[in-house]
């Protein structure tokens, strides 16, 4: 099936030819639904805090913090802005010149609204010698996308998000969505030696631009916060790249003949995770974030995850060096039974069955793993996976983050438990990477194989399968410690459109 060319593609991407084997099963058989008992809500597997217990904890994290720990701010940055501006496309491929839809109509009447106002009548000055009111007044609409959009202007549709301007200041100050970060990183992730670690990960394109804004912005963000940044980019791997497939489930070739490989999604970035040497990681998609006057709440709760965090892993390590000392008691091992059922939701039927040094080597392989506390949000129709309690490939039931592909909606009981959700996922993670004994788990380990996702594209006018990896917070995280927290809305304001910067919440 594979040529000598294939053959040295794979060698140079780093794939083995069993991984293929491996992929285009997975085309052939599918990936099973996962089981679920119960949407998690408050107080049945969601943690909602008073005001007292909130502070516990986030004094605990700045002591953790000021201990000299190493703590990193991870910021998936991998991709294109271009999805940001579907409508603006559209609008550009249309046969009328008019704006005629209620986004593009939207997008010109609050046009002096976006921060990147400014930049753009410059473009439009420079290309079209004319700025936007006057582009607008002779009906020149689509020469303002073109210069949003394409390479002759500001290049948006080309630039990844984290270099667009997100939020205006004031007449002479705006930034970007990766200076927003800078500047978050600072308020929750400042080390007592003033060290402020973040790591995006980056297409290879678009590292020199990011490298560029580092340059050029750095010495502001480190006298503005009294910090120094440790800024660091890496892209996904070319071995987590998946194979395409046909329709009849054998390798796509492109036009002269070659395997076609496609990113294999956010799952691939467990890969740029387990790389990192740190004791805690905090993961925050690039396009979450808020201007200056809403930052408060992010801030809070963020060191209120990593407190629960830090108190938890504390109370793992303890246990398991108890376990390892040989020297415990039984209500010690009832501690750590009531400790995974009450605190980590994990369940298990056939506990009560186990001898007593089964028993032990059961408790040991659940508690010696890594953690992640996520945040989890009231459901307010935004989209994203959601928080559940579900059964694992081991038969015990543990909380997991879905989303609705996972589930079979096509059973009645199944779509019930679906739509009572609550809460939805927003990738607000604090997670802790090392073991007891400080050794790096090898996070590989804790992946879900069987938690990709299948969908169809088109390459050349062809359509053909693509297979996605279990994603970073869904199944390759699926093995994992978790505990969910509700945090409020107004830690949560995604971009997913140039029309959400326009929202209030980042306006102002």
């Amino acid at each position: 099936m594979l040529t000598p060319n294939d053959l040295k593609l794979l060698t140079t991407k780093g794939i083995h030819e069993s991984q293929i084997n491996e992929q285009l099963s997975c085309f052939k058989h599918g990936f099973p639904f996962l089981e679920i008992i119960t949407s998690a809500s408050v107080n049945k597997g969601i943690m909602s805090l008073s005001d007292e217990e909130q502070q516990s904890y986030i004094c605990e994290y700045n002591e953790y913090l000021a201990s000299g720990r190493r703590v990193i701010k991870f910021v998936p940055a991998s991709g294109a802005a271009s999805r940001m501006f579907k409508d603006l496309y559209a609008f550009l491929e249309a046969p009328r010149e008019q704006p005629a839809t209620e986004s593009e109509n939207v997008f010109f009447e609050r046009i002096t609204n976006f921060a990147f106002y400014d930049e753009l009548n410059d473009a439009c000055l420079a290309g079209e010698g004319k700025s936007i009111k006057e582009l607008v007044a002779t009906g020149r609409y689509k020469a303002i996308i073109s210069r949003l959009l394409n390479k002759e202007g500001l290049n948006y549709g080309g630039l990844p998000k984290g270099l667009l301007l997100f939020h205006r200041y004031d007449a002479s100050m705006t930034r970007t969505a990766f200076e927003e970060h800078l500047a978050e990183g600072a308020l929750y992730a400042k080390a007592g030696t003033g060290d402020v670690n973040i790591h995006f990960t980056v297409l290879p394109e678009h590292e020199d631009l990011f490298h560029k804004i580092t340059e050029e912005k750095l010495p502001e963000y480190e006298a503005r916060f009294t910090a120094r940044y440790n800024i660091s980019f890496d892209c996904q791997k070319p071995s987590t790249d998946t194979l395409a497939a046909d329709m009849d489930n054998q390798p796509f070739r492109d036009r002269n003949g070659g395997l076609v490989f496609r990113p294999g999604g956010h799952g691939a970035l467990i890969e740029n995770l387990n790389d990192m040497d740190s004791d805690i990681v905090f993961i925050k998609n690039v396009d979450n974030v808020a201007p200056d006057g809403r930052k408060a709440a992010t801030v809070t709760y963020k060191k209120l995850l990593a407190g629960i965090l830090v108190s938890v892993q504390r109370r793992i390590f303890n246990f398991l060096n108890i376990i390892d000392s040989g020297q415990y008691t039984r209500m010690q091992i009832e501690e750590m039974i009531h400790f995974l059922h009450d605190v980590l939701y994990i369940r298990s039927s056939d506990m009560k069955h186990l001898e007593d040094a089964e028993l032990i080597l059961f408790l040991k392989g659940k508690l010696n793993r890594p953690i992640r506390i996520c945040g989890m949000v009231r459901n307010e129709g935004e989209p994203g996976g959601g928080p559940f309690i579900a059964v694992n490939p081991d038969g015990t039931v543990s909380p997991q983050i879905l989303e609705s592909s996972q589930i079979d909606l096509g059973r009645q009981e199944m779509k019930a438990l679906f739509d009572q959700g609550t809460h939805f996922n927003p990738v607000d993670l604090v997670c802790a990477i090392k073991d007891y004994q400080g050794n790096k788990f090898n996070l590989r380990d804790y992946i879900d194989a069987n938690a990709g996702f299948i969908s169809t594209k088109s390459k050349d006018g062809r359509e053909l399968k693509a297979l996605e990896l279990p994603g970073l917070w869904n199944g390759a995280m699926s093995d994992w410690n978790t505990i969910f927290v509700e945090v409020p809305i107004e830690t949560f304001s995604p971009v997913k459109t140039v029309f959400d910067l326009l929202r209030p919440e980042h306006q102002g």
